[in-house]
């Protein structure tokens, strides 16, 4: 996966975030799928920032991998 691609899905659960939190018809629905598109942007820009700093330190960029949402969500600064 590249950088570009990571980012387009970033883009596009950006989209479907602001989507869902425009429609306030189905709040117990969106509740559920707003929290799950939050941690996959997390996800995302988690690996992101792996392969930006792997590629940094001269090490391959592909072996960054996606890590679960319980480690990405636990992350203090």
């Amino acid at each position: 996966m590249s950088d570009a691609t990571i980012l387009r899905h970033i883009s596009e659960l950006v989209e479907e975030e602001n989507r869902l939190r425009e429609d306030a018809g189905k709040p117990d629905h969106n509740a559920e799928r707003l929290r799950h598109v939050g941690e996959q942007l997390d996800q995302c820009w988690d690996l992101l920032r792996q392969r930006r700093a792997k590629r940094e330190f001269g090490e391959s960029p592909d072996s960054a991998a996606v890590r679960d949402p319980k480690t990405v969500e636990g992350y203090t600064g």
